[in-house]
């Protein structure tokens, strides 16, 4: 992990919308209520989601598979069935329906009030898929592929039924999860390209393009505000609120290194990020063009994935323990998991 010099003297050209005011002292932000080990073996793990509305929280673990883990009991439910590989779940209960990109570029579908799978259908032939995104306003299904050498793919489903409609690249190395304004409108970014593309949700036709300045990663449309606010990884770990009309930055704000998980609580108008050095980022929202640091919180290093309970407010982030290598003659490492070591650990709001 590599150190990064105040962060940019800590993004120094931050919008002056950004008040500095910090957490008064004694406020905890967020403290740990619950450490939840599960049986595991030495695999990794990438996306947290839950079923909207539920206690049911999706977890996908790679080899060890979709795990349907129960907060309220704090019990394991089912692992779905055939789902080795389970890379990113997606779940949309108005059509009954959870949609899983998996490693070996297959898109595993089921049924959410039993959790057995309805199908797999093999759509990247050169690796795996990342994530799938749902757009209400088309009704279909994106799911998108990892890092590739030159270009990323959109599989558009239809979200009912799953069927494959069309097949879109793009000429972005690394695009993260889009967001919708329900409108007729996706925010894409291309984070190794520092842009968020503005594209026509029904034909996938870029229409704008804006530059952020950092690797962005994550997005998400904020309705009431029509603000885009995301947040950027590797070397230029911050936070950003965009006007969703024209593109303009609103406001900046650094956060922890190694970001991969975001959530926007709306009842407690916080921002929170979670990041691989073991650390939630929180920001405070006020209105439309107001955000300011309120602190940090501590978790455990490498607890990069996190879930929002919007029932609540508490927050769910997942690690195991692992070992690195050393650094081989191209200054590779790899990482290796211990098995039994894998943990959900609950986070409470104060």
């Amino acid at each position: 992990m590599k150190s990064i010099p105040l962060l940019l003297s800590l993004l120094a050209a931050t919008s002056g919308a950004i008040a500095a005011t910090p957490t008064a002292a004694g406020d905890l932000l967020y403290t740990l209520e619950h450490t939840t080990p599960l049986p595991s073996t030495n695999t990794g793990y990438d996306y947290i989601k839950f079923q909207p509305g539920t206690s049911r929280l999706f977890m996908a673990r790679l080899a060890d598979g979709l795990t349907v883990f129960d907060v309220d009991t704090g019990k394991v439910i089912r692992t779905v069935e055939d789902s080795r590989g389970a890379n990113g779940p997606l779940l949309l209960p108005e059509y009954n329906r959870g949609y899983v990109a998996m490693d070996d570029g297959s898109l595993l579908s089921l049924d959410l009030e039993t959790l057995k799978p309805l199908g797999r259908v093999p759509l990247a032939k050169d690796g795996g898929l990342n994530s799938a995104i749902y757009d209400p306003h088309t009704r279909q299904v994106h799911a998108i592929v990892g890092s590739r050498p030159l270009e990323s793919t959109w599989f558009t489903l239809d979200a009912a039924s799953g069927t494959l409609l069309k097949t879109t690249v793009f000429p972005f190395r690394k695009m993260d999860d889009p967001a919708s304004d329900g409108q007729g409108r996706l925010f894409a970014p291309a984070r190794k390209d520092g842009i968020v593309l503005v594209l026509d949700a029904a034909t996938l036709e870029e229409k704008a393009r804006w530059p952020v300045g950092c690797a962005v990663s994550k997005v998400r449309y904020q309705a009431d505000t029509r603000r885009l606010l995301g947040a950027c990884a590797s070397d230029t770990p911050s936070f950003f609120a965009l006007d969703a009309d024209t593109g303009r930055v609103i406001a900046t704000l650094p956060i922890g290194y190694g970001l991969d998980g975001f959530a926007i609580d709306e009842s407690r108008h916080r921002i929170v990020t979670s990041n691989y050095d073991g650390t939630l980022s929180v920001i405070a929202q006020d209105g439309a063009d107001g955000f300011r640091p309120l602190g940090t919180v501590a978790t455990h290093t490498g607890a990069r994935m996190m879930a929002l309970d919007e029932r609540d407010g508490r927050l769910f982030v997942v690690n195991a323990a692992f070992t690195r290598s050393a650094p081989n003659d191209k200054g590779e490492t790899s990482t290796t998991y211990h098995p039994d070591s894998f943990v959900v650990l609950t986070y409470a709001p104060r």
